[in-house]
């Protein structure tokens, strides 16, 4: 969807953006009093592609097990919209969208974009899909940010939220990994200040480092140890050199050279520092409580036992603060080995999480739950 100038973005940093454009997806059907509707609020290096198969990367949707015909996010039931962030490349305004001043790409003249203004420019996408209020905003780790800031922004517009592996502010250690990924980038030579595309190269080894670091933050130590162990790759003896002996080793360079294959860098830059920034309380005079208080929003706030990225003790924080708002809200700890990453996989007590909480939720509203009958 696209708007014109007359419709521009005042921005956090202070610039307007206009004109500027939102790439989104959508499943199932809204209902007659459009009460159905489910954000979806994707994460990092996510797209618009929930569900269905990527165009890019022939891959099905990142999140195809939760949400579907069927699934605990019922698209038989559910209207559901994900929409690519600000700042993204997968057909949202972003770093490699054309500047209209210029007639050349933004790079890094594009202002820089937090994720409260992702969250304003899907509430726009909203209004003109008709959309008064959302039965539900859904996300993790990025998403999950997404999701808090809908809650906080628009608290008379989503009646129930479900922040998963997330937490209400970036950490020191989350800037610190994100910072080594920039410097990747930036320290490619084909980088060229953010002007790659003019110079018709891109920085593709430095933003398959950044990738590979970030990557390992994803996962965890049993889950490492369990999959690669101290296995070597295709060989019986280690080589006494540095190419890939581990399969570890092996496995990283492929998820780095497959990423640089559908992000672009600048854009890299943009969505990191965009978390990077996230600081819920900031806004209410350090008061995460306040950013809650009289909330008639339902919470369900789910976190990993193994996730070190987003610990648990980030998602009790966010937790509390509703508490001591008086805010409805419900948390569940779920127990995996499987690292910040979880939230992408199949674990069948966040499907039953997800399901349960929104059956009740569809309850408390008035819609049909799936399984209900007509």
């Amino acid at each position: 969807m696209r708007f014109g100038a007359d419709a521009a973005l005042t921005l956090d940093s202070g610039p307007k953006l206009g004109p500027w454009q939102i790439a989104y997806e959508t499943y199932g059907t809204l209902n007659a009093d459009r009460s159905n509707a489910v954000l979806v609020c994707h994460a990092l290096t996510g797209d618009q592609y929930v569900a269905s198969a990527n165009p890019y990367t022939g891959k099905p949707g990142w999140w195809s097990m939760l949400v579907g015909p069927g699934r605990p996010v019922d698209t038989d039931h559910y209207f559901v919209i994900c929409a690519n962030v600000l700042g993204g490349c997968l057909g949202t305004t972003g770093p490699a969208s054309t500047n209209p001043a210029t007639g050349q790409r933004w790079g890094l003249d594009l202002p820089l974009v937090t994720i409260r203004d992702m969250v304003n420019a899907q509430a726009v996408l909203l209004d003109h899909l008709g959309i008064e209020t959302l039965f539900a905003v859904v996300g993790g780790s990025m998403g999950g940010m997404q999701v808090l800031q809908w809650a906080a922004s628009y608290p008379e517009r989503v009646f129930a939220a479900i922040p998963i592996a997330t937490a209400a502010r970036h950490s020191s250690q989350n800037i610190a990994f994100h910072e080594v990924g920039r410097q990747a980038v930036m320290a490619d030579p084909n980088w060229c200040g953010g002007r790659y595309f003019e110079r018709g190269v891109r920085p593709s080894k430095g933003l398959a480092v950044a990738r590979m670091a970030a990557h390992i933050t994803y996962l965890s130590d049993p889950a490492l140890h369990r999959k690669f162990g101290r296995n070597l790759q295709d060989r019986e003896t280690v080589t006494f050199g540095f190419d890939a002996d581990f399969q570890i080793e092996s496995y990283l360079r492929h998820q780095g050279m497959t990423f640089v294959d559908r992000f672009d860098p600048n854009s890299y830059l943009y969505v990191t520092r965009a978390m990077d920034y996230f600081d819920l309380a900031a806004d209410y005079d350090g008061s995460l409580a306040r950013a809650f208080l009289h909330s008639p929003t339902r919470f369900c706030i789910m976190s990993f036992t193994s996730d070190w990225l987003f610990p648990t003790e980030e998602s009790k924080v966010v937790v509390r603060a509703l508490n001591a708002s008086a805010a409805n809200v419900s948390f569940v700890e779920v127990e995996s080995d499987r690292g910040h990453d979880a939230f992408l996989l199949d674990e069948p007590e966040m499907f039953r999480t997800v399901r349960g909480f929104l059956t009740g939720a569809a309850n408390a509203r008035g819609i049909t739950p799936p399984g209900a009958g007509a």
